[in-house]
């Protein structure tokens, strides 16, 4: 089995690195030209035929470039091939024409931009992950390279290869499932996002089919209205205003080819038994906030999801991309029934990968370049779904069953112990009607600070943590991560927040990690466009936007953290993380809020008596 080495380029007008790193290892290859010291050409050659490469937006960036020193492009034309690429943003096709030369093609090549979640900068992905150096590049773009300089700027590329490295195994596991997936289609996905391999695998099943391989068609409409499902009604006044509305207002599409969501339906207003709704192209949402409700042994509390929503809405409607046509639902549906099969089966690796097509057809329906385009079949996915959980909704509520929340492909009930079987037969109706199916989840109690973050307790004791309250990982930034492991420790088992946060000794979890556009600096000090800090006891001013000198937001008594300590540093603010984690706690309607004082005028008399008194700080 060949090594895996990421790889990347620095490229300065008189200064060029390949450099690689071997991930089992750790030892790397660096490749250098500069004056009087040509580019090793046949080096190069033969670590790229005798590795896999991994790069991070290699595809577009890296590869090209390292395809143009390798054709024996000097200094000066490498870095005008990557300033086209940077700022003029030209297509690799576009580079090759303007500067006369191919990309290598028989290459072992993984781009990792796709496949890891997200779209952010590579030093992101290394904050996420807590690798130990946050590093910025030491020199301007357009700087000139002297001598002395060539070592830091080597040192910063070995930060970022380790950097890619550790991306590299965090999404390992996605890697192996596609490399499955190629084998069996006879078609490299290794570098493809979940969309993009949607498109491939339906693509290449039609042509196995059917014989014909799909292509790209042009939209035959501007605009168009929406048609609801037979089944879809209501018994409300509110809810049929809204249906009527649904289906008489224009869904125009715009240049991007998104569809433009009607004002009138956007602010529509939706009530059902006091309780607030509001709907859109994203799924439909409550409108809770600071709410907490528990279950005992009178109530109920449960979390009620529709098992593959889209791709079973998108089969019953019979929807399909022009591209595809009616083929689409079969091959479609094979799809979801082999998933069904596998899961029964608890074959994890077939699960996994059709569940990558599955959810992945979806997000494609709405790009205009995509031959899985059609706006009207996402609408109608939508807004079909929409619907039809109003209806549960609409349903549950007059036979006295409360709902508490609603989100995109789900809704949480509140109810008495002794209408469980009323609820069963309501929603086993709404499956029949619908040609649905729902899973169920019991809790203890949900902590919401609105619909699309709260901390859910299931009836095991396991922990259900959405939105803010998720852990972080690599699709989302540490932020106080201490503070949410503090809340939760203290709503499942009544731990007190100063225990939790003064008995945690991992600095990664007092981190917060950011982009700052256009880089940012404290007290003169450059820190670079991702940056992680931790509160600190005694440390004074802010972090500042290096472009305008505005404060980064809750940068106050932030003390930057680019490289991490080998040990827990002595100056954490243990006492701002305390607070932090009571205003959560505030926030998620566990602890009431102190009353708001209005304060007196001031340099008022009352107000000098206050401050005299020690309530105001001045």
């Amino acid at each position: 089995m060949k090594p895996v080495r990421v790889f990347d380029l620095e490229i300065y007008k008189d200064y060029f690195l390949a450099a690689f790193r071997d991930v089992k290892t750790g030892k790397h290859a660096m490749f250098e030209m500069f004056e009087d010291h040509p580019f090793d050409i046949t080096g190069v050659r033969k670590i790229i035929k005798e590795s896999t490469l991994v790069s991070f937006n290699g595809i577009n960036f890296d590869m090209p470039l390292l395809s143009l020193a390798l054709k024996g492009a000097d200094n000066a034309t490498i870095k005008q091939a990557s300033d086209a690429i940077i700022v003029s943003n030209l297509r690799s096709w576009q580079l090759e024409q303007r500067f006369k030369f191919k990309t290598i093609q028989a290459v072992d090549h993984i781009d990792l931009i796709e496949v890891a979640p997200g779209m952010v900068s590579l030093k992101i992905y290394g904050g996420r992950l807590h690798l130990p150096r946050m590093q910025d590049l030491p020199f301007a773009p357009d700087a000139v390279i002297l001598p002395e300089q060539r070592m830091p700027v080597k040192t910063y590329c070995r930060n970022d290869l380790m950097v890619t490295s550790g991306t590299y195994y965090a999404v390992k596991s996605q890697i192996d499932l596609r490399r499955v997936m190629s084998a069996d289609l006879g078609v490299d996905i290794r570098s493809k996002s979940d969309a993009q391999i949607a498109e491939t695998v339906l693509t290449h099943a039609i042509n196995k089919q059917y014989g014909f391989m799909p292509r790209k068609q042009p939209l035959d409409y501007k605009q168009f209205t929406y048609t609801a499902p037979s089944y879809i009604s209501f018994g409300s006044d509110n809810l049929n205003e809204l249906l009527a509305t649904l289906s008489t207002a224009p869904m125009k599409i715009k240049e991007t080819g998104h569809v433009e969501m009607p004002a009138v339906i956007e602010n529509f207003p939706i009530e059902i038994n006091g309780r607030n709704y509001k709907i859109g192209i994203g799924g439909i949402h409550s409108q809770e906030s600071e709410v907490s409700h528990y279950a005992d042994d009178n109530t109920l509390l449960r979390d009620i999801d529709v098992v593959s929503y889209y791709p079973n809405l998108i089969l019953n409607m019979g929807m399909y991309p022009p591209a595809m046509g009616p083929h689409f639902l079969k091959a479609y549906r094979d799809i979801l029934d082999k998933r069904v099969i596998a899961k029964r089966a608890k074959d994890k690796v077939t699960d996994s990968t059709l569940k990558i097509t599955l959810n992945g057809t979806f997000g494609k329906t709405s790009n205009k370049y995509s031959i899985l385009y059609n706006p009207s079949m996402m609408i109608h996915t939508t807004l079909t779904g929409q619907l039809s959980l109003l209806m549960l909704i609409e349903a549950l509520e007059k036979y006295g069953i409360p709902v508490v929340s609603a989100n995109t492909d789900g809704i949480v009930v509140k109810f008495d112990v002794r209408k469980e079987p009323l609820l069963r037969k309501i929603v086993s109706a709404w499956e029949k009607r619908t040609n649905l199916e729902t899973d169920e989840t019991h809790y203890k109690a949900i902590h919401a600070r609105d619909v699309n973050n709260y901390i859910a307790i299931k009836t095991d004791g396991s922990v259900k943590a959405k939105g803010f309250f998720a852990p972080a990982g690599l699709a989302k930034n540490p932020q106080n991560e201490v503070c949410n492991d503090a809340v939760i420790a203290y709503l499942t088992n009544g731990t007190k927040l100063a225990t939790s946060i003064r008995g945690c000794h991992d600095i990664r979890k007092f981190l917060t990690l950011r982009t700052v556009n256009g880089g940012a600096v404290k007290e003169g000090y450059t820190l670079g466009k991702a940056i992680r800090w931790y509160y600190a006891v005694g440390e004074t001013g802010t972090i500042n936007y290096r472009t305008n000198g505005n404060i980064v937001a809750r940068s106050e008594g932030a003390k930057p953290l680019m490289d991490l300590p080998p040990e827990m540093p002595k100056d954490v603010d243990y006492d701002w993380y305390i607070r932090e984690a009571n205003d959560l706690l505030m926030d998620l309607g566990v602890v009431e809020r102190p009353p708001v004082v209005k304060l007196p005028r001031k340099n008022s008399k009352a107000w000098k008596q206050m401050v005299e008194e020690g309530l105001i700080n001045v």
